[in-house]
């Protein structure tokens, strides 16, 4: 496609996700809506809305869904047709750039896995083929030489035949009236009649069971959909190459800025924070302990937040004042709170749509591309380089906004690197005032204070324990080969979530409105596992800022595609796959010291391996549980040797400490899940998706497209 054709359909999506957001506003300041039925049609439209253009919006509203339908599934028929789309239209795809940026990461990760192996003897070497003996190379001759005596006799007789053939009469050249000739051409006639006949005939009923849905679509040439594939390959490779342009200029662009406005930016900062540790001294006699550089350096000293924490430090209230205002605080919130006041008058207070963490970044993505691209004549710009004045602009606009703020704002790339500086000027100058300042009280005869070597604890203390890490001194190579040569980490097939074939359901949304609650289709499971496990595990961005989910379980019958789906999960997102299946772990790290370091080494390699600082491209993580019911069983059958609770207390201790930051998921599948305790198992799984036996739609897709590819 062209360059404006990829315009028309930049331009269309953001006229769907200017009426989506429209809708989405809209609905975030209307009242509460009681009735459930109607809540749920509501969030079904914007879903669709978003559907067609995914992102983490459409994930939040996900979450809605199930809350209000009290179900993993969703089902929007009615939408669909108001809206007259296709399910087929609705379904979401993947985007294309979770394994297209990491394409080479994926591949070399597979290789330093064979290597691993390869090396542990695990995999055979492809040496040379063992010698043959004498015998057996002389009757391999032998067979060769008779092989080509029989071909050279063949072809001889064959010249012989031929020969012969040539020296018959020819009983058309005796013909005098030519009716040897006509009765040719009769015969020649006759048979390219009912050929063509018979094509004609063909073609109406292929073109027949093409419109009644009886056999797929035509393919595509193959001429036509390879030179379609090198067409997309030229296009990423120009798309690669100014997107390395665009990040030199971007560079070059910080460096100028940084040499023509550096200095003058240095001062603001350093005038205003000598203007805040003096006002500081003024009011306790002291120099403040100035913030460290994880905590935000001199950025903090001027946001709301680090204002209010350093005056609370400097005029700390009285323990009697404090307790008296909470006593307060606590006396007037149980005065507002009704539900605490009148527990039997509770109300249902209706539906209200939770603010989304998405939709500001939305909106302001859609004003950009108004005030920006919409009207932008690019005629002068036919290889769709980047804009160098634009850049120019970009890094102008930070530098005054961070001059025009009060260099308070610590946020702008190019502020912040020159705040770094400041800040360590400024930490050595404070201390100097501070030595100087005890000297002058030590001549007065006042006892000086040290200054504390520790930076000051500003807010709440965090009431997360910190893990202690029981492998400080190796290296996530070493850690990553290790979890190799034990069959923790391990290979899988690539397989695409589009091979688990299957047809959403098109009658369960008539019955739910009925109030039953149907049984999903293989389609629906499709789209629930895109949505819990594909598209947050593969963007970190969208991981951090979507509701979370730490953990998902497939439950099915044998044989209903629970390992398939797991594959293609990994597959889809690029992810590394730990399994700690019982059967897998059966006789590695024994003892209680050697579970600890097990959990240990998968907890931190899987994040690492998802955070390596340094690198653009980043892997996600799936901890894999087959049998997953196993470890929450009440009574182990005595054939089980594979002691199946050995995880049982780790497994939600390693749940809990899996943070929106971590690109990990828990993914487990089980054929009996109602075999052990369900308390036990739905706190280790939040999510948990049925794999039903396929119903008709699902058999006749299936079999269609298996006769198809035969």
């Amino acid at each position: 496609m062209s360059h404006a054709t990829y315009d028309k359909l930049w331009a269309e999506a953001q006229r769907t996700l200017d009426e989506a957001t429209t809708i989405d506003t809209d609905l975030h300041g209307a009242k509460p809506q009681k009735d459930k039925k109607k809540a749920s049609a509501v969030v079904c439209d914007l879903y669709v809305n978003y559907s067609t253009r995914p992102s983490g919006r459409m994930l939040e509203l996900k979450h809605e869904l199930v809350n209000l339908d009290l179900s993993e599934f969703s089902y929007y028929d009615d939408v669909l047709i108001d809206m007259r789309i296709l399910p087929q239209e609705a379904e979401i795809t993947i985007p294309q750039y979770y394994r297209r940026e990491r394409e080479e990461e994926i591949r070399q990760r597979r290789r330093t896995i064979d290597t691993i192996l390869k090396r542990l003897g695990f995999y055979e070497d492809e040496g040379a083929e063992p010698e043959m003996t004498e015998d057996e190379a002389t009757r391999l001759i032998q067979v060769h030489e008779r092989a080509r005596q029989g071909r050279l006799r063949a072809q001889f007789m064959r010249e012989i035949r031929h020969m012969k053939d040539k020296a018959k009469p020819d009983p058309l050249a005796d013909d005098k009236t030519g009716a040897g000739s006509r009765a040719a051409a009769l015969k020649i006639q006759k048979i390219w009649r009912g050929f063509i006949t018979r094509r004609k005939i063909r073609r109406r009923i292929i073109e027949e069971m093409l419109l009644i849905g009886m056999l797929p679509p035509v393919a595509v040439e193959s001429e036509a959909r390879r030179r379609s594939e090198e067409v997309r390959e030229v296009r990423r490779a120009v798309q690669t190459e100014h997107q390395q342009q665009y990040e030199r200029a971007l560079v070059l662009e910080k460096e100028h800025v940084l040499r023509s406005r550096g200095e003058i930016i240095k001062e603001e900062i350093a005038d205003a924070a000598r203007c805040w540790y003096m006002d500081y001294k003024a009011n306790t006699g002291k120099f403040p302990d100035f913030p460290s550089e994880e905590s935000g350096g001199s950025a903090v000293l001027f946001s709301r937040q680090g204002a209010e924490s350093e005056m609370s430090k400097s005029t700390a209230p009285s323990s009697k004042d404090s307790k008296g205002k909470k006593d307060k605080t606590k006396k007037a919130q149980k005065e507002k709170d009704p539900a605490k006041k009148k527990p039997d008058d509770e109300e249902d207070p209706g539906f209200k749509m939770t603010p989304s963490v998405f939709l500001g970044d939305i909106i302001n993505g859609c004003s950009m591309y108004q005030d920006v691209w919409a009207e932008k004549d690019e005629r002068d710009n036919p290889a769709q380089t980047f804009y160098l004045d634009m850049i120019t602009q970009e890094k102008e606009r930070e530098v005054m906004k961070g001059a025009e703020t009060g260099i308070g704002s610590g946020g702008l790339p190019v502020e912040a690197e020159l705040r770094k500086t400041v800040d360590h000027m400024l930490r050595g100058e404070l201390e100097r005032l501070q030595a100087a300042l005890d000297r002058d009280r030590a001549r007065k005869g006042k006892k000086a204070k040290k200054a504390s070597k520790k930076g000051r604890r500003g807010g709440k203390k965090s009431k997360k324990k910190k893990e202690r890490d029981l492998t400080p001194d190796r290296t996530l190579e070493s850690l990553f080969e290790e979890l190799v040569a034990n069959g923790i980490i391990r290979k899988y097939p690539e397989v695409p979530l589009a091979a688990f074939r299957g047809e959403r359901s098109y009658g369960n949304h008539a019955l739910r409105q009925l109030g039953k609650d149907p049984l999903p289709s293989l389609g629906d499971v499709r789209q629930a596992v895109l949505e819990y496990c594909v598209l947050p595990l593969g963007s970190p961005t969208i991981h951090a800022m979507s509701p979370l989910v730490r953990s998902v379980l497939l439950a099915g019958p044998a044989g209903s595609g629970k390992h398939m789906l797991v594959h293609a999960v990994c597959t889809e997102t690029g992810s590394v796959l730990f399994d700690l299946s019982a059967a897998n772990i059966v006789g590695k790290y024994p003892g209680k010291a050697g579970l600890v370091m097990l959990v240990h080494l998968v907890s931190k390699v899987s994040r690492q391996v998802a955070s390596r600082k340094g690198r653009r491209a980043e892997a996600p993580s799936v901890i894999f549980m087959d049998c997953a019911e196993k470890p929450f069983l009440k009574k182990v059958p005595k054939t089980d040797k594979t002691d199946p609770k050995r995880l049982k207390k780790d497994l939600p201790k390693l749940i809990k400490s899996i943070g929106p930051e971590d690109q990990v998921l828990l993914l487990g599948i089980s054929r009996s899940p109602w075999e052990c305790d369900q308390k036990a198992l739905a706190q280790v799984y939040a999510k948990m998706i049925l794999i039903p036996r396929p119903d008709y739609a699902s058999r006749s897709f299936i079999w269609s497209e298996l006769l198809f590819l035969l």
